[in-house]
């Protein structure tokens, strides 16, 4: 674990160049990883000051007591950063509020957001370097239909700035392009948001406990990665507020190691979706949401089951709750058990928990495929070319 800040962004900004080509481990990715404690700590002291979080958080109060959407946007790491912002910020309003006030903020992809704007609310996009062109036309269009806007960022320099009347400047830079403290720091941004608008003190030192906790599953990790890495394919199954999780999982996978991994809901996998997988598929559950959690570890123990019968290797990140309660033969490729932090909220207590042993399993899946997960293979020619040609349109992304 590292406890010294990470370099800023540019100034003036300018998007980030592919990282330097390491040889072997450790990676940058890794690095970031050992770094998130450190950043945790620092980011939810500056943001727990009078500033621009505190103004955020009355934006998200004011919009929802006027029964106005909030929408939550991004796209790749960013988006699924957004649906954990969502997620947070729905249990301060439900909380603060009324539950039923936290069915105002919604998740929306980026695309979707800018070409069906809202014309009133709160529009808030999550990209971590600030340069993500559909992210920007997703704030531009929202205010220019009348919404108010807002930005989690690096920087307040950044273009995303421009479209944003409130800018959250998370300051520290990742420094690989297989993104973690991207995925990490608005996480951490929106717990001190719920703080502000629950006027209540942040509870970092569980935080930064539970994200140093998930260092320590290295170990674990490891294993997993080893009995996983010569699967075919992976699934990331999960439901409730592990979604978020999950589809970012999937995406450092795939990102990383170069290894096809999808999503598929706990529920929906046991309706034909099987019908798809063979004894080289790999599974990885992750159950760290406590709501339902008797009916979930159900549903799970019948997914691992169904997949022991087709003879896909299975593993498992999870409560130590749900750990107990789940025989360790339906995990055969490994399992994490994660204590719940204190003090925090349903959905802040099973991202934050689960956020540093996903970016393990898939560093460690990286290097047990021989990967550089840096890279995101932007370094061969036809994989650069692939993502001038996805850019072409609406211009350069850098940071997912």
């Amino acid at each position: 674990m590292t406890s010294h800040p990470l370099p800023g962004p540019p100034d003036p900004w300018a998007p980030s160049q592919i990282p330097p080509a390491r040889s072997g481990p450790p990676y940058l990715m890794t690095e970031m990883i050992e770094a998130e404690p450190g950043l945790a700590a620092r980011l939810l002291a500056r943001l727990a000051r009078p500033g621009p979080a505190f103004r955020l958080a009355a934006a998200v109060r004011d919009a929802a007591l006027s029964l106005e959407p909030i929408v939550v946007t991004g796209c790749g790491t960013s988006e699924h950063a957004a649906q954990a912002v969502a997620a947070i910020l729905r249990d301060a309003l439900g909380e603060a509020f009324l539950p039923s006030l936290g069915g105002l903020i919604e998740a929306r992809g980026a695309l979707d957001a800018a070409l069906e704007p809202q014309p009133s609310g709160l529009c808030l996009g999550i990209s971590h370097e600030g340069g993500t062109a559909a992210t920007i036309r997703a704030l531009d269009a929202a205010r220019r239909a009348g919404a108010a806007t807002a930005a989690i960022t690096v920087s307040a320099r950044s273009p995303i700035a421009a479209p944003a009347e409130i800018v959250v400047a998370t300051e520290e830079l990742d420094q690989s392009w297989c993104h973690t403290i991207g995925y990490l720091s608005p996480i951490l941004a929106a717990t001190a948001v719920a703080g502000h608008l629950l006027d209540r003190e942040v509870a970092t030192p569980a935080i930064v406990a539970a994200l140093a906790a998930g260092l320590d599953r290295a170990v674990e990790a490891e294993a997993m990665a080893a009995a996983l890495a010569e699967r075919a394919h992976l699934l990331i199954v999960a439901g409730g507020v592990d979604v978020p999780t999950a589809r970012e999982l999937a995406l450092k996978i795939e990102e990383g190691s170069c290894l096809p991994a999808v999503h598929r809901d706990l529920e929906m996998l046991l309706h034909g979706h099987l019908a798809a997988t063979d004894e080289t598929t790999g599974l990885v559950l992750v159950l760290t949401d406590r709501r339902g959690l008797g009916e979930r570890i159900g549903r799970a123990r019948d997914v691992l089951e169904a997949a022991r019968r087709i003879g896909i290797r299975a593993a498992a990140i999870l409560t130590e709750e749900a750990s107990a309660r789940l025989p360790a033969s339906l995990t055969p490729a490994g399992r994490i058990s994660l204590a719940e932090p204190d003090g925090l909220a349903r959905a802040a207590a099973s991202l934050l928990a689960a956020a540093i042993p996903i970016q393990l399993l898939a560093e460690r899946l990286a290097r047990a495929r021989g990967r550089n997960p840096d890279l995101i293979r932007r370094d061969e020619e036809r994989y650069r070319a692939a993502a001038e040609a996805a850019e072409a349109s609406l211009g350069p992304q850098p940071d997912g």
